[in-house]
């Protein structure tokens, strides 16, 4: 049975928004560099080679400008990564204004738990939610805050990250490191690229990594390789072609990892080292991915960008899940689940961009479509307790040895299920005069999912418009507005849950979103300096929630209900850019009250009364720099306060506040780097999730030491 949405109007309300705004001093650092005319070429400050990006396509899939985008967007630069040894995504949080950990990959943005990712700005994510993506291959993270559903199509409102690959160069480049640390860290990398023939039409990159590590819980280890390959091919002087390759094989020893069990006032009841699995647990994900992206310069107005992207992994899982304590507060029931997931997806984007000017006025016309094609097949075995054999644990003193192979499971039957997703759309940016600019666009979206063992199909459509606006006063300052819209398709699992006959899939609507967003940036002494203040306004409706007056299978009575609605309110502002000649840095600051106004308290998913889990009123990062050029090197800390939240059950998640440090001396073509993380090895939690799991620990304190050497 397939279902229908009714289209969400275009809302008319107005929003107000108080804007504060904080100037700093920056001194405009100038160099000279000498040729055959001793030609003198100021360059601006250093926050545009280091942590600041002046252009970005995300908010707008054209080249733009900082200041001429009408949206909240930021973009962490490869120095900024690498200055924070971050290595896997999560390590850049703090750098991010609003986003927290929720688990695994997911995350808390303006309030709303997400995992939606992007890779060079289409969809096909090799990690698959349950690990965190990798950085080894990205060059630079973009976020763009709010609703992206005129752009990108379906996903929750707090926002979009997007990882741009590193490609190919037609200049030489090679680097290889070695690092290590603490919890027996090794590993290292190499990457090279440069052009391939004299006239320099083929340009290649090769690059490989490697990571092993013994964990801070239990039993835990990981291992991670990657390999890439790309190819840049200039067939003509109109025309580039990419073509890439990744390979990902990540192994961690004693996963798929769950919290440690804490009291109501978020205490950990044991050593944060405890973990409920065995040493021979494991998840284990291999994936190939393969992506082409053809630009083409169709003429002097039109260009044509083209991204094929197709992805096959593998996930499997053996783990033991907490089931909760006996009254003795230490004894745990335990359950074992084994898991495998494959999944196969391509997807296909491309992008028509047109300039024209008429009159007075300049416009950039972006016409575009995409499709996107998923297939899913899920098998799982689990056991829990005595009746499987399975043993309890001691969470004070735990002591492990079980034998999988003696425990008896349930095999629940396969699942197979398949995902279609069509977007088209069309997008103006508006040049009115020196003052004034504007955006609109609408995008139609076309999805269905289809339960291939259940037989269900559901589909539905959708519009996604936008507008925005700014004013510019001069050039160092853009005031801008925007209304933006998204949604997210209703799983097969909700669709089934809220028919009154198990036999027939039900009728629930898309869960949509609307946000408004007033803002402010500025450039400050010749853009040296970067500030971006926000204030926002989102409104998500059609919200899925249990319905109260189920009694359970077969009743005649839907168990899932739309009556939801959730409004999420914030301030968010950031700076990015030199202060001095040799000092640079980040601050990221954001405000955020996410809270149920339609439907009962506790009655929409990932909350808990009013109050939305894992969602902090309060969170703060901060890095900064310091390069010290009489010994070529540079020192650098930073830090990371997130304030109170809630778990799934209510629990206490501690605020925490997390101070990290690093060096880098260069010596002739080395490089030294050392990272110390969590210097004062505060025990924390970076989130919570249920009574019976507890909350994940943070990683104690940690070493890290790295030597590379570039040509």
């Amino acid at each position: 049975m397939k279902t229908k949405m009714t289209h969400l109007p275009f809302k008319k309300s107005l929003v107000t928004f108080a804007i504060l705004l904080a100037s700093t001093t920056v001194v405009q650092a100038e160099e000279k560099l000498d040729t055959e005319d001793i030609e003198v070429i100021t360059v601006k400050g250093r926050a545009a080679q280091f942590y600041f990006v002046e252009e970005s396509t995300m908010a707008t899939k054209t080249p733009t400008d900082y200041m001429d985008l009408p949206q909240s967007v930021q973009v962490l630069s490869k120095e900024l990564i690498r200055d924070q040894a971050a290595r896997q995504t999560s390590d850049l949080y703090r750098s991010i204004s609003g986003v927290t950990q929720f688990s695994y990959s997911g995350i808390t943005a303006r309030g709303f738990r997400q995992d939606q990712v992007r890779y060079d700005g289409v969809q096909g994510d090799p990690y698959s939610g349950f690990s965190i993506p990798q950085l080894f291959n990205v060059e630079q993270v973009e976020v763009l805050k709010g609703p992206t559903g005129m752009l990108y199509g379906t996903g929750q409102p707090g926002g979009l990250l997007n990882y741009v690959t590193k490609k190919p160069k037609f200049s030489q480049h090679s680097e290889i490191a070695l690092f290590t640390g603490n919890e027996d860290l090794f590993g290292g990398y190499a990457d090279t690229t440069n052009t391939i023939n004299e006239d320099s039409t083929l340009a290649y990159r090769l690059g490989g990594f490697y990571q092993s590590k013994k964990g801070f819980r239990n039993n835990t280890d990981e291992k991670n390789t990657l390999l890439s390959a790309g190819l840049t091919w200039l067939p003509t002087d109109d025309v580039d072609i990419t073509f890439q390759y990744d390979f990902i094989d990540q192994d961690l020893g004693g996963h798929r990892l769950r919290g440690v069990p804490v009291d109501d006032n978020g205490n950990f009841l044991t050593d944060i080292s405890y973990s409920p699995n065995e040493k021979t647990d494991f998840q284990r994900l291999t994936a190939d991915v393969w992506q082409v992206i053809a630009n083409t310069q169709i003429s002097d107005k039109l260009t044509n960008s083209t991204v094929l992207r197709a992805l096959e992994n593998e996930r499997t899982q053996n783990y033991h899940e907490n089931r909760g304590l006996a009254e003795d507060g230490r004894t745990m029931t335990r359950e074992f689940r084994d898991q495998l997931r494959e999944n196969s997806e391509w997807s296909i984007t491309t992008d028509f961009v047109y300039q024209t000017t008429n009159g007075s006025v300049e416009h950039i016309l972006l016409f575009g479509a995409d499709y996107f094609n998923s297939e899913l097949h899920y098998e799982s075995k689990l056991g829990r307790g005595a009746p499987s054999l399975i043993p309890d644990i001691d969470i004070i003193n735990p002591v492990y040895g079980a034998n999988t192979n003696d425990y008896l499971l349930l095999t629940r039957p396969d699942s197979d299920s398949k995902n279609n997703r069509l977007g088209i759309y069309i997008q103006d940016q508006i040049r009115l005069n020196e003052h004034w600019l504007a955006i609109a666009g609408v995008r139609f979206d076309k999805f269905e999912d289809k339960s291939v063992t259940d037989n269900f199909t559901s589909s539905d459509d959708n519009y996604s418009p936008r507008i925005g606006a700014i004013y510019q006063p001069n050039d160092e300052m853009s005031v801008f507005a925007n209304i933006t819209q998204g949604f997210q398709p209703q799983s097969l699992y909700n669709q089934s849950e809220s028919s009154y006959d198990n036999d027939v899939i039900g009728d629930l609507k898309a869960e949509t979103s609307t946000q408004h967003e007033l803002g402010i940036k500025n450039e400050w002494l010749n853009s040296s300096l970067h500030t971006t203040i926000t204030a926002y306004h989102i409104v998500k409706e059609n919200v899925t929630s249990w319905n109260p007056e189920d009694t359970g299978v077969n009743d005649g009575i839907a168990a899932i209900v739309q009556i939801g609605e959730v409004t999420s309110e914030g301030v968010e502002i950031d700076v990015v850019g030199d202060i001095t000649e040799t000092w640079t840095g980040t601050f990221s600051y954001a405000y955020n009250k996410a809270k149920i106004t339609g439907g009962a308290p506790d009655s929409v998913s990932n909350s808990v009364g009013d109050e939305f889990v894992n969602a902090p009123d309060h969170t703060l990062g901060i890095w900064t720099r310091w390069d010290l050029p009489s010994i070529n090197s540079a020192i650098a800390f930073g830090t990371d306060y997130v304030s109170e939240r809630i778990s799934l059950s209510g629990q206490k998640v501690k605020p925490y506040t997390v101070w990290d440090a690093s060096w880098r001396s260069t010596i002739n073509k080395f490089e030294i780097q050392l990272n110390l993380k969590n210097i004062f090895d505060k025990e924390y939690a970076t989130s919570g999730f249920n009574k019976r799991n507890g909350h994940f620990p943070g990683e104690p304190r940690s070493i890290q030491l790295q030597v590379s050497y570039a040509i």
